[in-house]
């Protein structure tokens, strides 16, 4: 497998779809932080939005076919741009999902209403804690005519076709489809000319994907810096500069948080022994995967374990 689909069949996303917006000018959402083990995403149908950075940096524009997802969890507010007093939203239940509807914008142009679907992307708290420090804090992925962005704006397409619908069965399609689009969104933004630092900027270097492959394919192997390099046909220098400059750590670094992402999934198998899974995760030595697990996840493996067992999540 490639390293995104490796990456994504570690740490499994499901998807959610809560919300479809309907809004006439004036209007503003103020939505709250997500609880842990989800992010935030909002797809823009047709209309435009403008979206406060939770940051404190300069406002976005966001335009139909566009997608915004909050990996860091942060409370943010999207509105018209026009600064005026909201025109208030009132929530209509459906078959499917809730219509969230203001009235206002009666005598606005055709396509110029904002028509939008809000959702969440669900892993585990350990996974999530993961996604954020390896995606931006806010990210938004400009709809396109690549063949990813065709892929999107299909997708989008199939999740409005399937909110108007309301058949049977369209709640669990439309969170099917949002699961999709969590894969969807992350290859597109990988593809674009000015791809978000992190795991997504190194997707937008073809010549290390050998190295992230590698990885992910093989966490156990001792992976040194030199044998990653020849495996992307470059000096060991300049890997350690794309990685550093990109990724904003090591592929060290990005090795362990892998082989301890491998570990955690491993101990929840009931019959996997300890040194199995200390195996599995590159170590030889059972007492120091116990170690490194512990210092890297805040709890030993046979804590993790339990947690697992019970249904929690450390």
């Amino acid at each position: 497998m490639d390293w995104l689909s490796h990456l994504l069949a570690m740490m499994p996303v499901t998807g959610r779809l809560d919300l479809r917006c309907h809004y006439g000018a004036p209007w503003r959402i103020d939505q709250p932080g997500a609880d842990a083990g989800t992010m935030a995403y909002h797809a823009l149908l047709a209309g435009s939005a403008t979206v406060e950075d939770p940051l404190g940096g300069p406002p976005h524009q966001l335009r139909g076919g566009d997608i915004l997802l909050i990996p860091s969890g942060l409370p943010h507010s999207l509105h018209d741009g026009s600064g005026a007093s909201p025109v208030p939203a009132r929530d209509r239940p459906g078959l499917n999902l809730t219509f969230s509807e203001n009235g206002g914008g009666d005598h606005a142009e055709p396509g110029s209403r904002l028509d939008m679907l809000c959702g969440q992307f669900v892993t585990s708290v350990q996974h999530n804690r993961l996604f954020r420090a390896y995606l931006p804090p806010l990210l938004i992925v400009r709809g396109g005519k690549s063949a990813a962005g065709a892929r999107v704006a299909s997708l989008l397409g199939l999740m409005r076709a399937e909110a108007d619908n309301e058949s049977l069965g369209g709640r669990a399609l439309l969170n099917a489809l949002s699961a999709a689009l969590f894969a969807l969104t992350l290859r597109l933004a990988g593809e674009a000319a000015t791809a978000p630092a992190g795991l997504l900027a190194l997707a937008a270097h073809p010549r290390l994907a050998p190295a992230l492959t590698a990885m992910f394919d093989a966490p156990a192997r001792p992976w040194t810096l030199p044998d990653l390099a020849r495996l992307c046909h470059m000096s060991r220098a300049t890997l350690a500069r794309h990685f550093q400059k990109n990724l904003g750590r090591s592929a060290a670094e990005l090795l362990l948080d892998i082989r301890m992402t491998t570990a955690a999934n491993e101990l929840r198998k009931p019959l996997r022994s300890a040194g199995a899974v200390a195996e599995a995760a590159g170590y030889q030595s059972e007492a120091a995967f116990q170690r490194v697990f512990k210092q890297h996840m805040g709890v030993t493996p046979a804590q993790w374990r339990r947690a697992a067992r019970l249904g929690g999540d450390e």
